[in-house]
């Protein structure tokens, strides 16, 4: 679909993980995750644009053959939104995209069919967006005046019991670029698309995180 975007935001500040975004995993900085993630799936989409506030994350993208976009330091925050940065490069390009592929860094981790499969469900549902989401078992509670109180299940509930809860991943975002140029990434017609792998439990924001990931890419096929 040519009149889609990846759109990979970097920036180059992280207080918990300084420079993460171009830190090594399995000998490739975590932007370089993404990028290639991309470009193998160049079939839905030819077009990457890294979006960055840093200029050796600037100089690596490009040197890598992808688009990049200057981010105002206005949108380069600890609290900027991510959104911001997507709407940014959508005003700021010359090509008018229709659909925009959000790529984190972060989640550098992802299945080889992941986007063909979840793709094709964002087109045929005719969704506004898509996120992926993953099966969350665990018995989640809250803490109140020093007691435990459950609060997705009831004490002694057995674990295959559970009403089924998700939680949001990170892989992969979808959105039509008319969502995102009115400040929104999921709008209310949003496909849940579930994926279930090793892969959707690596967030990295920590250096517990990265190592973290280094074991599971070095012991998970990626499928």
């Amino acid at each position: 679909m040519g009149n889609s975007v990846f759109i990979i935001p970097a920036r180059g500040g992280s207080k918990r993980l300084p420079g993460k975004n171009l830190i090594e995993l399995n000998a490739l900085p975590l932007i370089e995750h993404s990028i290639n993630f991309a470009k193998q799936n160049s079939d839905i989409t030819p077009h990457i644009i890294v979006t960055t506030d840093n200029e050796e994350i600037k100089t690596f993208a490009l040197k890598k053959g992808v688009q990049v976009f200057d981010r105002p330091e206005a949108i380069s925050k600890d609290d900027s939104t991510t959104v911001s940065a997507l709407k940014h490069v959508l005003e700021q390009s010359n090509r008018k995209y229709e659909v925009v592929i959000l790529l984190q860094p972060t989640n550098p981790l992802r299945p080889k069919e992941l986007l063909k499969n979840a793709f094709k469900k964002f087109i045929d549902s005719n969704s506004d967006s898509l996120m992926t989401v993953s099966l969350n078992e665990k018995k989640l509670g809250k803490i109140k005046n020093g007691k435990f109180i459950p609060f997705t299940y009831k004490m002694g509930q057995r674990s295959q019991d559970l009403e089924p809860l998700y939680f949001e991943n990170g892989l992969l975002y979808i959105s039509k670029a008319d969502l995102i140029l009115n400040d929104r990434i999921l709008g209310d017609n949003n496909f849940p698309y579930i994926v279930e792998h090793p892969y959707t439990t690596v967030d990295i924001d920590t250096l517990d995180d990265l190592k973290y990931a280094e074991f599971i890419v070095n012991n998970y096929a990626d499928e």
